[in-house]
């Protein structure tokens, strides 16, 4: 039997250009009873006929959405310790962070008076929200009007995993130049991305390289079949940096994610840039003294902060030696700005349900 046709209710919000879809009341019977939102997600994973697996699709992929669509699915928190929870989701599936969705759930807990703010006690709230990789928190800061200035991410403890492995991949940039070996960082910040000098490919972190940087993005992740990190972690995006400028206070960098199957962040991708953090204090280039400031492909920013530092035992790839990598509490600064609220038609009978894309 084809399930009746329903309205579901949306709120879509951009954070610094990268779209987040929230949907607050998910439909009955979609979500299993007594499961964490890390158990949920899992759930979805192991069945391809999953309720939450049609709906991501349908409000994810075309007409409603595109191939670059991003948003979530609120949850109830695994505990009494959070607000709430959340399922992020994507054009390929589920993820285990995002750092530009939790920006702009800040603004939104905010907005929707989700979370009441008690305004005689600070200038900025605390929203403790439970992901699947882990408990992070929106802090929303208030200027004298009451309105939101910024929104922090703070996110679950991120290092660098390995360092120098080798990729076979050409530089398409140094087409006329001897090729060097490309060296490829990965780093933990939610969800594992790897490291690559735009430089060394001989190119330019800029929208005409949108389609380059998608190619090569799905290259690397080709390179490393079968990777899971910690049981639990594919290899989830590739992270091509620029360095900008420097000063004693801060390093700025400009960068592209390219996640899941070909999917471009245009924000400077939330935890993304956890994970680059996590690779630069390895380096010696931030600290606790010293931030990032991590522009987009578009030229939209967030700032990073290192919060805390502590250790974590990693092998280094592609050398084979064992060593310490120091691992950090990033805290990121963003803007997300509403776009609209939405009220969609599923129609389970619809000759396209639940959706196309054609990437």
């Amino acid at each position: 039997m084809i399930a009746s046709p329903y309205w579901l209710a949306t709120e879509d919000w951009h954070t610094a250009g990268e779209p987040f879809r929230i949907v607050k009341d998910v439909p009955s019977g979609h979500l299993a009873k007594g499961l964490t939102v890390s158990q949920q997600r899992l759930a979805i994973l192991e069945n391809p006929t999953h309720p939450l697996d049609l709906l991501r699709k349908t409000l994810c992929h075309e007409p409603r959405g595109h191939a670059d669509m991003y948003g979530c699915f609120i949850t109830p928190p695994d505990d009494a310790g959070a607000h709430f929870g959340v399922l992020f989701w994507h054009k390929d599936g589920f993820s285990t962070a995002c750092g530009h969705g939790t920006i702009a759930l800040g603004y939104w807990a905010v907005a929707s008076r989700v979370v009441k703010r008690d305004t005689s006690e600070s200038d900025s709230l605390d929203i403790v929200i439970d992901v699947p990789s882990g408990r992070v928190v929106a802090r929303v800061a208030f200027d004298r009007a009451g309105d939101v200035r910024h929104v922090d991410f703070i996110n679950v403890t991120s290092w660098q995993i390995s360092a120098g492995h080798e990729s076979s991949i050409s530089a398409p940039g140094l087409v006329d130049q001897e090729q060097k070996p490309l060296t490829v960082d990965l780093s933990f910040g939610g969800a594992v991305y790897a490291s690559i000098d735009a430089a060394t490919l001989g190119l330019r972190v800029e929208p005409s390289n949108y389609h380059t940087f998608v190619d090569l993005g799905r290259k690397v992740k080709a390179e490393f079949p079968g990777f899971l990190y910690k049981d639990k972690y594919d290899l989830y995006g590739v992270c091509f940096f620029e360095n900008i400028a420097q000063t004693p206070q801060a390093m700025t960098q400009r960068n592209v994610v390219v996640f899941a199957d070909g999917q471009i962040d245009c924000s400077p991708c939330g935890s993304g840039t956890c994970a680059r953090l996590a690779v630069l204090l390895a380096q010696g280039d931030v600290s606790v003294d010293r931030h990032l400031v991590h522009e987009s492909i578009l030229g939209t920013q967030f700032e990073a902060f290192v919060m805390a530092t502590a250790e974590v035992e990693e092998e280094r790839g592609g050398n084979g030696d064992g060593g310490k990598f120091p691992a950090c509490i990033p805290r990121v600064r963003g803007r997300a700005n509403l776009l609209g609220r939405m009220e969609f038609y599923i129609d389970p009978s619809d000759p396209v349900y639940p959706g196309f894309v054609f990437r």
